[in-house]
């Protein structure tokens, strides 16, 4: 077992820790003189020595660590996670009934009860993501207890807790069981995509966005002309493509979206002749398509919340309307742009200003037909709202 300290929480911070708020920030402690080793059980105390809350210790860029219960007697043992994640495997009971969804979130951090972890599931495979080397110390615990909590064909992880958050390169990600074929074919909503469980820090596909490619085919794409920008492997175009969509077009300025692109279409009988797929800058491709008169009724602008290229940097809560004003102009009348973003650090109501100001700049109507926010087994702690952090816009343009 980790060992326990006794830590002791600031005044002002109490109240919002007994909330329910679950993320330790390092403000939020008076001393952290004491605290070593990352994995280590932190005993929350309030000034006046009352018990408030069990965390762990665990280095993030959002913060230093979770509250993982606010029991004092409770142990955080084998049994500890076996509940949370026969918790969370009933809460999605209807995922794995769904023959058509086969790639789901199993267990969403936080949201699940336990910040810092997420486990994946893509047809009897599991991937579990460890975004702290303090989660990570418990890796053995875990993994005994997810084994005891369902059946699997094999366990592949991802660890990303390097200084910035990002992928820890390993020379094989696969854990235990049986290796999944590559690629691996999985369903969403009746649709297939090829992943890679053992190919780097991503797999193929962004499974938070399933409901949002739902409704782009089944009520949005037929007999559009389509533009999928920053596109990854293409999954919104080929949703689209499923839907009825007159043609598409799918730009990414990674190489490997183009095979990537291909290979997605590919795996649902999709004519390629009628896709277009282009390596470039989103950026450059808007100022061509602009040049040359090319116009979209349906365009989904998913971009990252910060990137860095070697002509531009980009910020989603700095620079997302003048993104937008791009994409306006090439939108024909009456067309509709599927506006996203996963940035944390503004909510919806804030997203919203920014479609209103680049449409109020450009003196153009719009409308709001529908918005969504992360998916039912995408689960959201209520007290944390930051981990509600994707936004869509379902935005027609009235000329």
């Amino acid at each position: 077992m980790p060992k326990e300290l006794k830590v002791v929480v600031k005044r002002e911070f109490e109240d919002k820790l007994k909330d329910g708020y679950p993320l330790i920030l390092g403000e939020f402690i008076e001393d952290w003189s004491g605290v070593k080793k990352q994995g280590s059980i932190l005993k929350l105390y309030s000034n006046r020595g009352k018990f408030i809350a069990k965390a762990y210790y665990g280095e993030q860029n959002k913060g230093k660590g979770w509250v993982l219960s606010y029991k004092d007697s409770e142990s955080i043992d084998v049994e500890f996670f076996k509940a949370k994640f026969k918790d969370a495997i009933e809460y999605r009971a209807e995922f794995f009934e769904n023959q058509d969804t086969t790639a789901f979130r199993l267990f969403n951090g936080e949201g699940d009860g336990v910040g810092g972890l997420t486990i994946d599931y893509y047809d009897g495979f599991l991937l579990v993501t460890w975004y702290s080397l303090g989660i990570f110390e418990f890796k053995d615990t875990i993994l005994q207890a997810l084994k005891e909590s369902l059946e699997f064909k094999g366990i592949y992880q991802k660890r990303r807790f390097d200084a910035k958050g990002q992928y820890v390169g390993a020379e094989s990600d696969f854990v235990e069981g049986i290796k999944a074929p590559e690629p691996l074919i999985v369903k969403e909503n009746g649709v297939n995509f090829a992943v890679y469980l053992d190919d780097g820090a991503m797999v193929g596909v962004f499974l938070d966005q399933k409901d949002v490619r739902k409704t782009i085919r089944d009520r949005y794409a037929k007999d559009k002309v389509f533009l999928n920008t920053f596109s990854y492997t293409g999954a919104f175009s080929v949703y689209a493509a499923v839907g009825g969509a007159k043609e598409t077009t799918s730009v990414d300025l990674a190489k490997r979206s183009l095979p990537k692109t291909k290979e997605q279409f590919s795996v649902n009988g999709v004519d390629l002749d009628k896709q277009k797929i282009v390596v470039a800058d989103v950026f450059d491709y808007f100022k061509y398509a602009f040049r040359k008169g090319l116009s979209y009724d349906m365009v989904v602008v998913d971009p990252p919340s910060f990137a860095r290229s070697k002509k531009r940097t980009f910020s989603a809560s700095k620079d997302y309307t003048k993104l937008l004003k791009d994409i306006i102009a090439i939108t024909n009348k009456g067309g509709v742009i599927v506006a996203s973003t996963n940035a944390a650090n503004f909510g919806m109501m804030k997203f919203r200003t920014f479609v209103d100001k680049a449409f109020r700049d450009l003196g153009i109507k719009y409308k709001i037909e529908e918005s969504f926010s992360l998916p039912k087994d995408f689960r959201v702690n209520e007290n944390f709202i930051e981990g509600n952090y994707l936004k869509v816009l379902f935005i027609k343009k009235l000329g």
